[in-house]
């Protein structure tokens, strides 16, 4: 049973992570040191602009390198080789998310509520935005460190639910058939089957730099450097990927990178605007030979925050899911290193699962 397991997390991984990094390590030049294509320079608002984003029934990723044929090289690692955080693996903890909501329903102003994995809830006075919402485990084989220890009726009732792509650990259909159908749900482009699945047809799709305004409030999804994929056999990129901006109704401006690697136009993301707390996707990021061209590791995670100049930084997408190598309670450890070695942990929001940040 151990060994199936393995496979099936293996053919799960081939979905959630670029078959590129054998490029890393592999091709000669630039690419053999970086895991991402360089921007030098060319404005993200153009490209997106012009739309070299959009390919034939395929989007594509400026920032992302060369995609290879990588599932037998995945099964490889999954099954054959050591872990180097084998030893730690057995003390992953299971912890249970309990949540008192009624101080975040009392709560007059803006409030940031890390539920799991990377379901954010934010409450903006009286409206409710629910980030990528994940109640349970994904798949059988994929062990959920973070059950839900509370009602889901008790929670605050989403008035926006925002997509940030279509991997499996963000784009859930039993989570989503949790909430009402009625629920407006912002997504990137290219997701019309899998709401209809849902029986949610309330939806506004954006591209990159897109705005969504309801009158108080203004979203904007932004560029990321990942990919997505929901049917290996139909292949990845067919719909689109990024995060969002959010300027309040209540004051504070609040980034979500979604999944990103690292890439050098993150000080574009935010260059004409001031953000006062940034939340970025910082897990399974081991080993990096593999994970690089996928997700960010702390120092990654640190230099973009530096780069988008926020105020304050939360970590999601740790916790829940061991995707990666390394256990899923070692992120915030490694951060706070991270940040240490940067003289920057004051501006670090340490949010446990069930923890809320009240501005």
């Amino acid at each position: 049973m151990g060994k199936l397991a393995t496979a099936l997390k293996a053919v799960l991984l081939a979905q959630l992570v670029p078959r590129s990094a054998k490029a890393i390590t592999d091709t000669p030049g630039p690419s053999a040191t970086l895991h991402y294509r360089p921007l030098n320079g060319d404005s993200l608002r153009e490209m997106a602009r012009r739309k070299i984003h959009h390919g034939p029934n395929v989007f594509l990723n400026p920032m992302g390198i060369p995609r290879n044929g990588r599932f037998w090289q995945v099964l490889s690692w999954k099954l054959f080789h050591k872990n180097a955080y084998a030893d730690f693996l057995d003390d992953q903890p299971i912890s249970p998310v309990s949540i008192d909501w009624e101080p975040v329903k009392a709560h007059r102003g803006v409030s940031v509520t890390f539920i799991k994995h990377s379901t954010v809830l934010i409450k903006d006075k009286d409206c409710v935005l629910l980030i990528d919402p994940v109640f349970n485990e994904i798949f059988w084989f994929i062990k959920d460190y973070t059950p839900l220890a509370f009602n889901l009726d008790d929670m605050p009732k989403p008035d926006h639910v925002l997509i940030t792509h279509g991997h499996y650990d963000h784009l859930d259909h039993r989570s989503l058939a949790a909430l009402d159908p009625g629920t407006h749900v912002i997504s990137p482009l290219g997701y019309n089957g899998e709401f209809k699945a849902t029986g949610m047809s309330h939806r506004t799709q954006l591209d990159w730099f897109e705005h969504y305004n309801d009158g108080a409030r203004e979203i904007t999804f932004l560029p990321a450097n990942h990919w997505s994929m929901r049917n290996p056999i139909i292949g990845p990129n067919r719909s689109l990927w990024g995060g969002y901006l959010i300027k309040t109704a209540g004051g504070p401006t609040i980034y979500v990178s979604g999944d990103t690697a690292y890439f050098d136009g993150f000080e574009q993301l935010t260059a004409d605007v001031d953000i006062d707390l940034a939340i970025f996707n910082m897990g399974a990021y081991a080993p990096r030979w593999f994970m690089a061209p996928s997700h960010m590791n702390p120092s990654e995670t640190v230099q973009a925050f530096q780069e988008i100049k926020a105020r304050q930084l939360m970590i999601a997408h740790w916790g829940t899911f061991q995707l990666g190598d390394e256990p899923v309670h070692f992120p915030p450890a490694d951060l706070k290193k991270a940040l240490g070695e940067k003289g920057l942990l004051r501006q670090w929001v340490p949010l446990n699962h069930g923890e809320t940040f009240y501005y």
